[in-house]
């Protein structure tokens, strides 16, 4: 069955390329309007064509998630014009170095940390008085097994996504009583540019495309969605409860 996103606004960080740019794409072909964040400016101008293509309409914002004033004047910007925001996908994310931890130079754990967690933070401070002015407002934050499997030279990355699931979790207990369903979502591996730097070796044609997890991030952000504060495995297809070590 297909999904309406009729008059909804959506903002996409990480948008220019990978899940980012395909899941901005599914969300402008079911009818909303678009706000694609990203730090590329010719892949954000390709997303705009391809969502004009369709038929979609966007609004591009250049900038990069290492820019705190800039995420927090974001907010500012999509009140004084829609007065509200529907959907959040952030999606944005780096993947740092696969070293050992003692190894990892500072900056490097510095901006992984800062980009993967401190700019999710800062974002969500920034959009959550507008998603509560949504009649269903919807939040979709980008995890990975790294979280918990924290395999040995996954360090800073593993660490950033655990603390992001942690941020998400957070963020749903806090909000359950209101109409913003948030939702932590591991999309397992997917043909990236983050997933070629992860594993060089890997044949690309093994692991799904970005378009795939899309189309699964889609129906976390209808109206009719009504679960919060679990996180969505793509692998397996559903949604899983959080649980205390064992």
């Amino acid at each position: 069955m297909s999904i309406d996103l009729t008059d909804r606004i959506a903002l996409v960080t990480g948008a220019s390329r990978g899940i980012g740019y395909f899941t901005a794409l599914e969300l402008a072909k079911a009818g909303a309007h678009v706000i694609a964040c990203a730090r590329t400016v010719g892949g954000l101008e390709e997303l705009d064509d391809a969502i004009k293509a369709v038929g979609g309409s966007a609004t591009l914002v250049p900038f990069d998630l290492t820019d705190m004033p800039a995420i927090d004047k974001l907010g500012g910007s999509i009140f004084e014009r829609w007065g509200k925001l529907d959907i959040l996908v952030a999606n944005a994310g780096i993947l740092g170095v696969i070293a050992p931890i003692g190894h990892v130079e500072a900056k490097v754990f510095e901006r992984v940390m800062a980009i993967n967690v401190t700019s999710t933070w800062r974002l969500i401070r920034s959009v959550e008085p507008l998603l509560l002015k949504s009649d269903a407002g919807r939040a979709v934050v980008l995890s990975s097994s790294a979280a918990h499997k924290c395999k040995p030279f996954w360090g800073p990355y593993s660490a950033s996504k655990a603390a992001v699931e942690a941020l998400a979790r957070t963020w749903a207990g806090e909000t359950q009583r209101t109409a913003l369903r948030i939702t932590s979502f591991d999309p397992g591996g997917t043909r990236t540019a983050m997933r070629a730097q992860a594993i060089p070796g890997e044949d690309p044609s093994t692991v799904q495309h970005p378009s795939e997890v899309a189309k699964a991030i889609l129906p976390l952000v209808a109206r009719d969605f009504s679960e919060t504060g679990k996180l969505f495995d793509m692998r397996q297809g559903r949604l899983l409860d959080y649980r205390l070590p064992e």
